[in-house]
């Protein structure tokens, strides 16, 4: 059974894909928190046929950024679970989902 065959894009393909990465990138929800917290939303992206959750948008000290995934190892420091392997990549990845949030 797929519990996640049925998760629409939050915002229309021409501007949620990112057209630098192969497959596309698509912000398929986005839950925005309220109040005085440094996370303002969580993100969920779907890059191909792959659905990657848990990406967190942060205001930091010089603005919005996009957290990745993270998960606590054995050696109790917290690593990224999943992470752009080139620049333009992770400025793609940026780029879609503070689009998305800023709508």
């Amino acid at each position: 059974m797929n519990r996640n065959k049925d998760l629409n894009p939050v915002t229309d393909d021409s501007e949620a894909e990112s057209k630098g990465v192969s497959g596309g990138i698509k912000v398929v929800r986005l839950h925005r928190f309220d109040g005085d917290s440094k996370t303002k939303a969580f993100a969920d992206i779907a890059i191909g046929d792959f659905v990657i959750k848990g990406l967190r948008v942060v205001q930091g000290k010089k603005g919005l950024f996009v957290a990745m995934p993270q998960e606590k190892a054995k050696d109790g420091k917290w690593y990224n679970a999943f992470f752009p392997a080139t620049e333009e990549a992770r400025q793609d990845l940026t780029d879609t989902v503070l689009a998305a949030y800023e709508e």
